[in-house]
């Protein structure tokens, strides 16, 4: 493992989890499209946003029940919220990765500033996922929305 700027740890290319492969291409286009529609995004940056929200996804999943309280900042929270407003396909993503499940969203209706934001997405690198520190990064300082104390995103 290599060191980036500032403590960023990034992932050889060869040992990282490509989000695209959680997401079938046609849900993955569609859900790029709706982020554009919706926000002031291009499209660069509506990839790379959905990208870390299945990586926070498929993370929250595998990590379910380890008391780790996730959650992402507002931006990558963006794409999240696209996704699960999308519930068919988000439905469907649920129960093909969350051995049939439904992975609830719970948001708190008080923000927490307890660093979350960062140790989510440190848990997303260890977890194997590339982290575009970046967009991470954003949201340092400001915030995790999930419930304390929930099995939840």
């Amino acid at each position: 493992m290599t060191t980036a700027v500032m403590d960023r740890p990034v992932l050889p290319a060869d040992q990282a989890r490509d989000p695209k492969a959680f997401v079938m291409p046609e849900v993955w286009d569609r859900e790029v499209i709706l982020l554009q529609r919706d926000h002031p995004f291009d499209e660069i940056m509506a990839e790379r946003l959905f990208g870390q929200a299945v990586a926070y996804l498929i993370t929250a999943m595998e990590k379910f029940g380890q008391g780790l309280e996730m959650c992402c900042g507002r931006l990558v929270d963006t794409a999240v919220h696209v996704f699960i407003l999308d519930t068919r396909n988000y439905r469907e993503f649920c129960a093909e990765h969350f051995h049939g499940g439904f992975l609830e969203h719970i948001p708190e209706i008080e923000f927490k500033y307890d660093g979350s934001v960062e140790r989510t997405a440190k848990v997303l690198h260890k977890n194997g996922f590339p982290v575009d520190w970046p967009l991470w990064e954003h949201d340092y300082g400001k915030c995790g929305p999930c419930a304390p104390g929930q099995s939840c995103h």
